[in-house]
């Protein structure tokens, strides 16, 4: 893509990043074919192509208004895109880039500066997400049907985190939203990885993995966030953990991008990229960890599963697939205990989570929620599970069968 950019655009440094991300993109149109928005929308400015040019006439210094930042805003960042691209366009790197800039430059109105200053501030405290989902639930009873789907239920009886220590350890990360939602998933995690002897550790003081700032274009917060995690899990890299562990898919898109969010930060820069280096899909410790037993034990682990299980559907979030590139990894681990997945088309689109996605942009996450589960579904499955606490919640709010983690469900079958 041949960009005229001002010369003093181009000899700084985020000018060379854009004009060296931005030129491998051939206008192939490949992307059209896999972007959910233009799917649904069919307008090639709402599709990765059609947005590349919007970004490229802001960099070049066309004025930009209201309705570049509507398109922006409506891409999910799922980066399927990225998954089908054949010249490796980085779009993601440039969209969060572009929305960076465009946030300094349109001004939004009032309400829609309160929404997301608002979400960006009580989504990412743990505390706040806690004190917000409590007073949902106390009033449920009487809250609108609509707003009554969102608040999620008290989770069942909760399991016990396991209490051997074992010579090898890892730190998960607790993060802001899973832990009030669905605390189970982390607890499962731990228990699963205890049975491959493995003690997987809670840390005080870690937070928000900064995705939501990024995705809301307030890069500053999203560093503050990458900084915060990296003082507090330092200490336990130093002894020696061998990975930090992360359970929210979306969340290990996020932190295994540390390394070039904390790029231009003197003190952390090299600290970001060993953090990343470290980070790990729960997916991949688990079969790395099968993957040195011997084919007996497999089969103790297939006949601890028994021969009772139903058919389940996998919801392979994009930031798992698309983000982390760690597409049908989940898929190969469960078919390897022997679990029967029902097909699942279109699993390379996004289901309208996507972060804060679906309460910014309500009605297209509700089509493409109701798109997904027509997908899951078609194959009758008893059980769809996840590994993304945003899918989980979104998904659950309409599916005919119930919705889980893998690893719940795996830690439950387990058990």
């Amino acid at each position: 893509m041949h960009a005229q950019f001002d010369p003093e655009f181009l000899v700084t440094e985020k000018g060379q990043e854009v004009a060296a991300l931005l030129k491998s993109c051939v206008h192939c149109g490949f992307c059209l074919a896999t972007c959910p928005t233009y799917q649904l929308l069919g307008d090639e400015q709402d599709s990765p192509r059609g947005r590349l040019y919007l970004m490229k006439g802001m960099w070049e210094g066309q004025v930009v208004s209201s309705r570049t930042q509507l398109h922006l805003d409506r891409c999910l960042t799922c980066r399927a895109c990225e998954t089908t691209c054949p010249s490796g366009v980085q779009y993601g790197k440039l969209l969060d880039l572009a929305r960076e800039q465009v946030e300094r430059q349109v001004e939004r109105p009032a309400w829609q500066r309160l929404l997301r200053q608002g979400l960006g501030h009580f989504l990412s405290r743990r505390e706040w997400v806690r004190l917000v989902v409590g007073v949902g639930r106390f009033f449920r009873p009487v809250l609108p049907v609509a707003l009554k789907a969102r608040v999620p239920k008290l989770p069942g009886t909760q399991p016990v985190w396991p209490t051997l220590r074992h010579t090898r350890r890892m730190v998960v990360l607790e993060g802001c939203v899973q832990p009030v939602l669905a605390p189970q998933i982390n607890v499962a995690a731990a228990r699963v990885l205890d049975r491959l002897g493995i003690t997987l550790e809670r840390v005080q003081g870690d937070g928000c993995c900064g995705a939501l700032h990024h995705h809301l274009g307030n890069h500053e917060s999203a560093i503050l966030a990458a900084k915060k995690n990296v003082d507090v899990w330092w200490p336990l890299i130093k002894q020696g953990v061998e990975a930090i562990v992360l359970t929210a898919s979306g969340c290990g898109s996020q932190i295994k991008d540390y390394g070039y969010l904390l790029r231009h930060e003197p003190d952390y820069a090299d600290k970001g990229a060993r953090v990343s280096s470290l980070a790990r899909d729960v997916s991949e410790v688990v079969a790395s960890e099968l993957g040195k037993f011997e084919e007996h034990a497999w089969q103790d682990i297939r006949d601890a599963l028994g021969s009772d299980i139903l058919p389940v559907a996998f919801q392979s979030p994009c930031s798992l697939q698309h983000g982390q590139k760690l597409k049908g990894h989940v898929e190969r681990l469960l078919e390897s205990l022997g679990v029967v997945l029902t097909p699942v088309p279109e699993s390379h689109l996004c289901c309208g989570s996507a972060g804060t996605y679906s309460l910014l942009q309500p009605g297209i996450a509700a089509q493409l929620r109701q798109r997904k589960l027509k997908s899951l579904e078609s194959g009758r499955p008893m059980r769809i599970l996840t590994a993304n606490i945003g899918c989980q919640e979104h998904l659950a709010m309409e599916a005919q069968v119930p919705v889980q983690h893998w690893i719940v469900w795996l830690d439950e079958k387990l058990s």
